[in-house]
């Protein structure tokens, strides 16, 4: 055997021959592209988590809006004529962005005599509530609005005396960005 026939031949044996340049590269290009998918997916889940918090303090005072529609109606402190809107005659302040304070003397919320904004409590750095590093957390990011609309009765334009929709709308403040959460439900003057 002559010298080159031995160096093809030990370099078959032995599995010598490796990657060209060009397979190198487009490896590396997979690789970069399914660490930066990797990457994109874990940023996208740490600014959910950001968000979560404030979206269920939203969905709550949504909540909490509603019942206090339906605690109008069922305690008849207000009559059914003036559970609407201020600008209808009502007793609910409407108009976007009224800030969420607390309920007043007569417990509803979003009406004439509520009073400061409200706040939260969240624990601490120890993660535990009801202890001295506890943060009080003023609801200032978080606007309410109620609207509550007459319904026509099916397919006519006469109105439904008896039902209303009530559409709860909880703006809030997520990294400088806003975002709504919405809650739409119906009322009858029977409770």
């Amino acid at each position: 055997m002559d010298g080159m026939t031995r160096r093809r031949h030990r370099s078959s044996l032995y599995g010598a021959e490796g990657f060209s340049l060009i397979e190198l590269i487009v490896a590396m290009g997979i690789l970069a592209v399914g660490l930066l998918s990797l990457v994109g997916v874990f940023a996208t889940t740490v600014q959910r988590m950001n968000a979560s918090s404030p979206m269920l303090i939203a969905r709550e005072k949504a909540r909490e809006a509603v019942e206090s529609v339906h605690a109008a109606r069922d305690t008849a402190v207000f009559a059914w004529a003036t559970i609407l809107n201020k600008a209808d005659g009502g007793v609910f302040v409407n108009g976007p962005q009224q800030p969420i304070r607390s309920p007043g003397s007569d417990g509803l919320v979003n009406t004439d005599d509520d009073g400061a904004v409200e706040t939260i409590v969240k624990p601490g750095k120890d993660g535990i509530l009801s202890t001295a590093d506890d943060e009080i957390v003023r609801l200032e990011n978080f606007s309410r609005e109620i609207k509550i609309t007459p319904l026509n009765v099916d397919g006519t334009a006469d109105v439904n005396k008896n039902l209303r929709q009530v559409t709860v709308t909880v703006r809030y403040k997520v990294d400088n960005s806003w975002r709504s959460y919405q809650l739409v439900t119906y009322v009858s003057s029977y409770s």
